[in-house]
């Protein structure tokens, strides 16, 4: 139990001097501009048809969970102002985060990987370029420009998602709907959610990294380290999440 306590310990450890050897490189030069757009290249247009997909989805089967109960009260017309809160607050920024984790996540974890057990950051090393600045910065910039663009995208497809079902399927009057919809809707709410998707960016690159340059074990490795990094990440943020609300809602709506 204290040997896996320790590891533990070493663990969080090794992730935070990581944090630091990095925090070193943003200052940095040379600054490899190439290599930020390649990154935002493949983290945010590579992942929008994913995005469009799981949050018009999400907008449309929360509308119809939604619409049901407020039919009760006869109150159909405050489901797009209902969804567009969640999906701004919440829905938004973890279904994307999850949807990047899964997509790009591992993906990074595992090249990064692979290049730990061919010895191609050796070779790096050996030229005096440090892995933290050229591979791993790129990809945190990247993600820290990406995340909140793409919760932005799933903010609006989601409740596009729920009109298409709440006013074409169960026939609810668009102007109120709509007019009910940005009464109830505040900058704020849009602004929680993009910091939330800001902070998280930066968990989940950082995480993902971090897994990538410690696998060991050849091929084995490299996918256990990339299974580790999803998991990971994807506890992380869902904690983040859980923090940054209470922040948030103590803070910034009292």
């Amino acid at each position: 139990m204290n040997n896996m306590v320790l590891e533990k310990l070493d663990h969080f450890g090794r992730y935070f001097a990581f944090l630091g050897k990095l925090l070193k490189c943003t200052t940095k030069r040379p600054f490899y501009v190439n290599q930020c757009l390649y990154e935002i290249e493949n983290l945010g247009i590579n992942s929008l048809f994913i995005i469009i997909l799981s949050a018009g989805s999400m907008g449309m089967i929360f509308a119809l969970q939604i619409v049901a109960i407020l039919s009760d009260f006869s109150a159909e017309i405050g489901a797009g102002a209902m969804v567009a809160v969640a999906m701004s607050r919440e829905i938004a920024p973890v279904i994307t985060t999850l949807m990047l984790i899964a997509k790009n996540g591992s993906a990074m974890a595992a090249e990064l990987g692979t290049m730990k057990v061919t010895e191609q950051i050796d070779a790096l090393e050996a030229m005096s370029i440090t892995p933290e600045h050229y591979l791993v910065l790129p990809k945190v910039i990247a993600s820290l420009v990406v995340f909140p663009m793409l919760t932005m995208l799933a903010n609006i497809i989601g409740s596009v998602g729920a009109y298409i079902v709440s006013v074409f399927l169960y026939g609810i009057e668009s102007g109120g709907y709509i007019n009910y919809l940005f009464d109830f809707l505040s900058p704020r709410d849009v602004f929680m959610g993009l910091i939330k998707s800001f902070i998280m960016g930066f968990i989940v690159s950082t995480i993902c990294c971090f897994y990538g340059l410690n696998v060991s074990q050849g091929a084995k490795g490299v996918g256990d380290g990339a299974t580790k990094a999803v998991v990971a990440s994807s506890v992380a943020i869902l904690v983040a999440d859980y923090l940054l609300t209470t922040i948030i809602l103590r803070f910034i709506y009292t």
